[in-house]
């Protein structure tokens, strides 16, 4: 008898451990309905301290969802030509899982390959599977309208940071240190800050007895380094990006604009003083930030950027980090704007399931993406394991927002230490809206290392508000591939111009009153009117599709 009941018990045991197998940590069951891996096959981009195939948050995910990743892995150097190549070739991966700020789908790409069937559509799987991802597009529309082609199908998913700084990139760091010397204050508009720059390069401000100051520097690289859009939005808006204003509805150029003209004399009139380094036309960040950080004598006065360590070192030892401070909006003749770059997202896509992948593979994909729509989920993904990379606050610490309490707080590297290789860093970002990123732990003092990002918000703080009421957005509108071609050739076009021409005239290369007229009418060669047609037509759709979803 008791052999009986032991066997019995042996039985009982078994069947129900087999069952808790099935079951992962989050409740999650298998969609195969057993304990065999599910062996899914993923394209994706891995930067040089990462190694996807050991790393903690594939291997969570592949223990909590029961699958075993298949990696086509690129480097960051030609990731997207790999990427192109990898669809031309017909034999691509099952989804592909992107680097935003190193390569994406565009928006054109998700409609052609989403219309071809290349890339299905998200959205029922996103109703059966992925109730955080739901929940998040009904609150925020927003989100929403970057995810959804005009169709109504989610072919695709963005990368979605509400990054407070990010979203006004192009601030002026303003040397305060040299402001306290010469007995200044802080510049608001146009012409004060003229004024301060002639004394940065008159008055010897860093003492040192020779004419070396640089009163205003930049780059001409991306991250708000450019210097022309910080001036010009005194004169009129110029967005860094397209030249498109909006008024009332209506869609326009700024670049052919009495104001712009306006804004292009006052420019070279700072240049005709040597007030702008012309290496900020031509030089790209290492050469900006040698500037910022000239060995010796400290000779930079402002510099564009959407943070100051781009051009000077603001890690514990730095000498001059601390010294430089935000300038507000300056007020000029017909405007006092900030640059307003959407959130700190791309439009297209850095996720998307193509037509390779069986059901039960996309169930899997979307319930991995759904699971870091969650902030414990995005942390992992983003920045590593808890207690490794990050861990919980403890009392007295502050979070981003001191009106948010605290969630997390990062694990610093030790000096010399090696990556923990638990995240996916870039490739892991999917879902930080405002709440999430306030919740970090920042430190208290700005300029420490450990308060840098705190820094940044409150910099921001300035900026906040000051752009136009009424924004072209570029990041949320859809066009059909054909239209997408078209405007992306005259967007190169005319951009290339634009740029090409602000130049010319600022340093006198051309002359705004006798080629000014010629400019003009090259830009109607362009076809500046045709792209501005397009635009129009793809904000007056996207309105509508807004309107309808």
């Amino acid at each position: 008898m008791n052999k009986k009941i032991g066997l019995i018990l042996t039985v009982l045991i078994h069947f129900l451990l087999s069952a808790c197998r099935a079951e992962s940590d989050s409740g999650e069951i298998n969609a195969q309905g057993s304990n065999d891996a599910l062996k899914i096959r993923v394209f994706a981009q891995q930067e040089s301290t990462q190694d996807l195939i050991t790393n903690d948050f594939t291997k969570e995910l592949e223990e909590r969802f029961n699958v075993k990743f298949d990696w086509n892995i690129v480097p960051y150097v030609g990731a997207k030509e790999k990427r192109q190549i990898s669809l031309a070739s017909g034999k691509y991966e099952d989804a592909y899982i992107l680097t935003t700020y190193i390569d994406q789908f565009s928006q054109a790409d998700v409609l052609r390959y989403g219309k071809q069937g290349v890339f299905i559509a998200l959205n029922d799987l996103i109703d059966a599977y992925a109730p955080h991802i739901k929940a998040a597009m009904v609150k925020d529309p927003t989100l929403k309208a970057f995810n959804t082609a005009p169709d109504g199908h989610i072919y695709g998913l963005v990368s979605y940071s509400q990054c407070f700084h990010c979203s006004y990139p192009n601030k002026m760091w303003l040397n305060t240190k040299w402001l306290k010397q010469l007995n200044l204050d802080m510049p608001t508009t146009t012409e004060e800050f003229k004024k301060v720059l002639q004394a940065f390069k008159t008055r010897d401000p860093n003492g040192n007895g020779k004419a070396d100051e640089i009163p205003l520097s930049g780059s001409t690289e991306d991250f708000g380094v450019r210097i022309i859009p910080y001036l010009m939005n005194g004169f009129i808006y110029d967005d860094d990006k397209n030249y498109l204003i909006l008024t009332n509805g209506k869609v326009d150029t700024a670049a052919n604009k009495p104001e712009w003209r306006e804004g292009l004399a006052y420019i070279k009139d700072l240049y005709d003083e040597e007030l702008i380094d012309p290496g900020a036309f031509t030089q790209n960040s290492d050469a900006f930030k040698k500037i910022g950080d000239n060995t010796g004598v400290q000779i930079l006065g402002a510099g564009a950027a959407m943070h100051p360590a781009i051009f000077v070192d603001t890690g514990p030892d730095n000498k001059h980090g601390s010294d430089y401070n935000p300038v507000p909006p300056l007020v000029g003749p017909h405007a006092s704007n900030a640059v307003f770059n959407t959130i700190g997202v791309s439009p297209g896509a850095k996720f998307v399931i193509t037509d390779k992948a069986s059901k039960e593979a996309q169930i899997a994909l979307i319930k991995m993406v759904d699971y870091m729509y969650t902030p414990e989920g995005q942390a992992y993904a983003e920045v590593g394991k808890e207690g490794l990379d990050w861990r919980r606050p403890i009392e007295g610490e502050l979070a981003l927002n001191p009106k948010v309490r605290p969630e997390f707080t990062r694990i610093p590297l030790k000096e010399g230490e090696k990556s923990n290789n638990a995240g996916w860093g870039g490739m892991g970002h999917f879902y930080m809206p405002k709440e999430y990123r306030d919740s970090w732990v920042q430190g208290t003092d700005i300029y420490g290392p450990d308060g840098y990002e705190r820094r940044l918000y409150e910099a921001t703080l300035i900026y906040e508000g000051k752009e136009p009421e009424e924004l072209f957005p570029i990041w949320s509108v859809w066009m059909d591939s054909d239209e997408a071609d078209e405007a992306n050739v005259l967007h190169t076009n005319i951009k290339n111009y634009i740029e090409e021409n602000a130049l010319q005239f600022i340093t006198g290369n051309k002359s705004l009153s006798e080629d000014w007229d010629a400019y003009v009418k090259r830009l109607d060669d362009l076809q500046i009117n045709r792209y501005v047609e397009i635009m129009q037509k793809a904000y007056d759709n996207s309105i509508n599709v807004h309107k309808d979803n």
